[in-house]
């Protein structure tokens, strides 16, 4: 009898046993969980303390998002952790020319702009951003057109989603290229005649602006700036001549910038904008949408002008459209490549104050795009053209290849 309560009590005490040890087994699996959740937590604020020190990896680019209509690149500093936010796009290509004149063949190279992005909150609420162009591969000293600018340079100050204010110099809201003209928000090599001729991207101008939501999907903007100061003696370019830019501005005239988009469906944005000073007015309606792969973005402006005399250009108008498809998206690949054919027609000398009219030119545009990461594009495309304003105004056909990149 006393054997057996001897065994029983081994017996229990070896169960306890048992039991304890695999307790204590659990407990150091458990601990050993929570010292490796530990470091990585630690190892995270580092990270971000050291991040936060540097402003790496908190000013990455979002292709998905925009402020207030600007490029990703440019709407970095609205979005980023860190109080300095720096970026920038650029673009080069390589064109051959052929067209109906063979004294205007040729061919060329050209790094054709580095832009860098500066940006700085002072708060969440008061943001610093600039833009600075290096064009057509810098400064040389013959002043052949080449230029560093400053492209636009003001502070917003940020209340509500639905009315914040702007002040300093600016883009103007007008047209789809203005404000997004990053080289891979368009498809061509180069932007369109539209945004050289019409719309003179990139039209920057001094003054205030007040924009925001008038409700969830509608958004507007309004301004008051310097005006317009065309020049007659430049031709086709007379409007873009006058841009007021970042440069002194003698005598500045004043003029009023709006503008309404619709972005109420997903993928869509629709709109207008209007511009007038004291004697010239212009407006266009824009069009972007996008869609499983395809994508239409089309514009059409509009430009009267008054007191114009004799060979003075009283109206012009054009625009374009264009169309797309990724043809990657059919497929498992991750990446994109959209093939697109663009028609544009551009008539800067359409009327002038003697009843002059001139003929557009009329450019339709094939090619195809690859974006090996959604921040770098490669291009090719072959353009042709009637009337080519760069070719004496004859027949062209233009064969181009280009890189471009954000950061």
């Amino acid at each position: 009898m006393k054997n057996r309560k001897l065994s029983l009590a081994l017996a229990g005490m070896l169960a306890l046993s048992s039991a304890s040890f695999a307790d204590e087994k659990e407990d150091i699996a458990q601990l050993k969980k929570e010292i490796a959740e530990l470091k990585e937590t630690t190892q995270t604020l580092i990270d971000e303390t050291s991040d936060l020190k540097t402003g790496f990896n908190y000013t990455t680019v979002d292709t998905q998002q925009s402020h207030s209509g600007l490029g990703a690149a440019a709407s970095k500093v609205y979005y980023s952790k860190s109080p300095l936010s720096i970026g920038g796009y650029g673009e080069m290509y390589y064109s051959t020319t052929n067209s109906d004149d063979d004294t205007q063949d040729s061919s060329e190279t050209q790094v054709k702009r580095l832009i860098t992005y500066l940006g700085y909150k002072f708060s969440d609420n008061i943001i610093l951003n600039t833009e600075i162009e290096y064009e057509g591969g810098g400064v040389t000293a013959s002043g052949g057109g080449d230029e560093v600018v400053i492209e636009f340079m003001y502070l917003d100050f940020l209340a509500n989603k639905n009315l914040n204010f702007r002040l300093g110099n600016m883009l103007m809201p007008v047209g789809l290229t203005n404000q997004r003209h990053e080289p891979t928000l368009f498809t061509t090599v180069q932007r369109p005649q539209t945004a050289k001729y019409l719309i003179p991207t990139t039209w920057n101008e001094s003054g205030a602006m007040i924009y925001g939501e008038i409700t969830d999907g509608l958004e507007y903007k309004l301004a008051g700036v310097s005006a317009l100061q065309p020049d007659d003696t430049a031709g086709a370019k007379w409007l873009r001549s006058g841009r007021g830019s970042s440069f002194v501005v003698k005598n500045p005239g004043f003029a009023g910038v709006a503008r309404l988009d619709y972005t109420g469906v997903n993928g869509l944005l629709v709109g207008a904008s209007l511009y007038n000073d004291s004697k010239i007015t212009m407006w266009d309606a824009h069009l972007n949408y996008e869609n499983s792969g395809a994508r239409v973005y089309a514009t059409f402006t509009q430009t009267k002008r008054s007191g114009t005399t004799g060979t003075q250009v009283k109206e012009m108008s054009g625009g374009y459209i264009n169309a797309s498809f990724d043809i990657l998206s059919l497929t498992s690949i991750e990446k994109k490549m959209p093939l697109f054919v663009q028609y544009e027609s551009v008539n800067p000398l359409e009327k002038l104050a003697d009843g002059t009219t001139n003929s557009a030119v009329n450019t339709t545009t094939v090619g195809i795009n690859f974006f090996p990461h959604e921040q770098v594009v490669l291009k090719m495309d072959y353009a042709m053209a009637d009337n080519d304003f760069a070719n004496s105004g004859t027949n062209s056909d233009t064969f181009s290849v280009s890189m471009g990149f954000i950061f």
